[in-house]
């Protein structure tokens, strides 16, 4: 008797730490969603009122919102993968902000417009590596659907985005092929050169 009462108990703690486990699994999930939804929601605030804010004004407002929701630092070194190792403390900073300034500057003048733009969640699935992706569409009237895939890992207690793609086209994979290239071609204040040129013509257009 005692025997099967112990056998009982070890499944018990078996099921338990399963269900433990689920349950952490689905915390860091919901964790991710939400810093996804929050984004999300600030992004559409700043379309609807896109065109009184101006450019500046965008880019302030989405100055928090990006930096809350986005692990920067990390964007910055996965852009120029290894050559990140090259690069002497100052300049990783310094990459690490302007490459900062474009990500913010990117977003403030390609979501200057709202004409009824939704977003809505579609699911959530866990990477081999321990990251999250959560699978969006952007509804936009009388035209068709854009699929966002926004692609988080943890840093420290939070949830980073760190890639996101497009209608299957990876934003981080385009940058690191363009500005790799560059780094290596022409070196490192060619490429800064470079993205403040692209920040420039941001404010710009």
């Amino acid at each position: 008797m005692a025997k099967k009462f112990l056998t009982l108990f070890m499944l018990c703690c078996l099921c338990m730490g399963g269900l433990s486990d689920a349950f952490a699994l689905d915390q860091a999930n919901s964790k991710a969603r939400q810093v996804v939804d929050k984004f999300q929601e600030e992004l559409i605030d700043v379309m609807k009122n896109g065109k009184k804010l101006g450019y500046s004004g965008r880019y302030d407002k989405l100055k928090e919102s990006v930096t809350n929701s986005h692990d920067l630092g990390k964007i910055a070194r996965i852009v120029v993968g290894k050559e990140w190792e090259k690069l002497p403390e100052p300049q990783q900073q310094q990459l690490s902000e302007v490459f900062s300034k474009l990500s913010i500057a990117s977003y403030a003048h390609n979501f200057k417009d709202y004409s009824g733009e939704t977003f809505t969640f579609d699911n959530e699935e866990e990477t081999t590596r321990g990251g999250i992706v959560i699978h969006t569409i952007l509804n936009i009237p009388d035209d068709k659907p854009v699929k966002f895939d926004y692609m988080l890992k943890q840093n420290g207690d939070n949830w980073r985005i760190i890639n996101i793609i497009a209608n299957g086209v990876s934003d981080l994979a385009l940058k690191r092929s363009e500005y790799t290239s560059i780094l290596q071609r022409e070196g490192f204040d060619a490429l800064i050169a470079k993205i403040n040129e692209k920040i420039d013509n941001y404010s710009k257009q």
